[in-house]
């Protein structure tokens, strides 16, 4: 008959060493402040058991622990030195029932005259520089808005009365529109007085269109819509503007046609000394 021997089995158990949910291991039974043992060859000097180096003073920390949780926690203070200084009281400054006010006296004007004077010399420099200053800033803003030098170079045309023989006409242009300058015969200057200037439809009369009465000078634009008339045409021998059908005779005055008014006359003058017409 067989024999049958003990069957045998190695096995690993984990160790049983609880651990605290901050990662300490649990030993409650472990004291950290334990005295190590004295000399063991006998030089303890009879002080007893000396203590941990690595336990700080009661007044500087300490661990603290627990016999059901283990070690709880781990506290080090380091205090800073006191330093002691010495201070001493002195009374240097005299004690006073009340403040000394400064003596102003020697900075009084002499005369209420003289200061009033001084204080109106003042308000009226002040008045002249602000009313300087003012005047400079508006006189500033209004040439900002002021025409340019090129609008202001066509503001004026000078034209050579020379070259413009008697009984024709000159067409310039000055701002945009057309001019026209009419060197009059004599007889054509006797036609236009001689018409009963009260009776047109805008009265006026040739004396008061004319400077010089061999010169006539108009701005060449139809006083109904705007259209250039024609030169020496129409019913009464002087401009016509085929657009409409409106005549005006010698003197550029409405006789026939929707034309209201008559044509304008600019603003001109005479420089005799150079025989030229400046307009504008």
């Amino acid at each position: 008959m067989a024999s049958v021997g003990p069957l045998r089995k190695a096995v690993n158990l984990p160790p049983t060493t609880r651990v605290l949910p901050s990662g300490v291991p649990y030993a409650p039974r472990l004291s950290l402040t334990v005295r190590a043992p004295p000399s063991a060859h006998g030089h303890g000097h009879g002080h007893g058991a000396a203590p941990r180096a690595d336990s700080p003073p009661r007044w500087a920390g300490g661990i603290s622990h627990s016999r059901s949780a283990g070690l709880i926690s781990k506290t080090f203070v380091n205090a800073p030195p006191t330093l002691f200084q010495q201070r001493f009281m002195h009374a240097s400054v005299p004690v006073k029932d009340a403040p000394k006010v400064p003596d102003f006296t020697p900075y009084e004007a002499s005369s209420e005259d003289t200061n009033r004077a001084l204080s109106y010399a003042m308000i009226g420099s002040l008045g002249v520089l602000s009313a300087s200053v003012a005047k400079s800033t508006v006189t500033d803003f209004l040439g900002t808005m002021a025409a340019s030098a090129d609008v202001l170079a066509l503001a004026k045309v000078e034209v050579e009365l020379a070259s413009i023989p008697e009984g024709k006409n000159a067409i310039i242009k000055w701002r945009g529109k057309p001019v026209f300058i009419r060197h009059r015969t004599p007889d054509e200057i006797q036609e236009a007085r001689e018409v009963n200037w009260q009776s047109l439809r805008d009265p006026q009369r040739d004396e008061d269109r004319t400077q010089k009465p061999e010169w006539l000078i108009m701005i060449g634009v139809c006083t109904h819509l705007g259209c250039v008339p024609i030169g020496e045409s129409g019913d009464y021998g002087g401009w016509f503007c085929p657009c409409h059908g409106s005549h005006y005779d010698i003197s550029g005055r409405a006789r026939k046609g929707p034309a209201p008014t008559n044509l304008e006359v600019p603003e001109y003058s005479f420089n005799d000394a150079e025989g030229k017409l400046t307009i504008g």
